[in-house]
């Protein structure tokens, strides 16, 4: 099926083309791409993809299906684009190597009440929601989450695979290294780096480094393993 030409027909005043999405992923993170994808100018939604389903299904008109099936739907549609939408940071790399898609293949998708600085760079896989403030200079790793209410500074970085919960806070030039989870309302001053699959937790306050591998939780906040 060919999902643009069933939906516009042809006709002689065309909508903006508006290049079609997979999510992977039916859980809650993965919702919420789907509904950003309904509001998004430059995807629409084509088709879910979990391993709960046993077999390609139509609901609403809208197929959904196991993520073997992927490769057929990019066959089908080779300008579709991937989003994996997976809140777990390992589980979204476990999935993105178990998929072994070229980097083209991934959208970067931005909610259009996010606010994205115009030299910002985006990984692809990126995902920003609702709200998100990413500033001058920021850069933000592949497959990495920019949670709702976020703020990621001027000159931040986020790591691939990263995720910035809803409402932290990441000051000018801060590091979440690759694969960090910065809880919701936790707030990284500027400088500071958690490292590489840490967790700074809720409401935590890194004033100093936290290190590779840990969690660290408090104000400040203070490493607990």
């Amino acid at each position: 099926m060919n999902y643009r030409d069933s939906l516009y027909g042809g006709t002689e005043l065309e909508p903006p083309v508006r290049r079609p999405l997979i999510v992977v992923g039916i859980g809650g993170h993965g919702r919420v791409l789907m509904d950003i994808a309904r509001v998004s100018p430059s995807y629409r939604l084509a088709a879910v993809l979990d391993d709960r389903f046993a077999a390609v299904e139509l609901r609403g008109g809208l197929p959904y299906g196991p993520i073997a099936e992927l490769h057929n739907f990019l066959a089908d549609e080779p300008d579709m684009h991937v989003v994996i939408g997976i809140g777990d940071n390992r589980t979204r790399r476990a999935i993105a190597e178990r998929l072994a898609l070229p980097e083209a293949a991934y959208a970067v998708l931005i909610h259009p009440a996010a606010c994205v600085a115009e030299d910002a760079r985006l990984g692809l896989g990126t995902v920003v929601m609702p709200g998100a403030v990413i500033g001058p200079g920021a850069v933000i790793g592949a497959h990495a989450i920019v949670n709702s209410g976020a703020v990621v500074d001027h000159d931040a970085i986020v790591g691939a695979f990263a995720h910035v919960s809803p409402n932290a806070t990441m000051a000018g030039a801060a590091v979440a290294e690759e694969g960090a989870h910065v809880g919701s309302g936790a707030v990284l001053i500027p400088s500071v780096r958690v490292g590489s699959w840490s967790v700074l937790g809720a409401g935590g306050i890194a004033v100093r480094d936290v290190p590779d591998g840990v969690t660290a939780v408090g104000v400040p906040a203070k490493a607990i393993r």
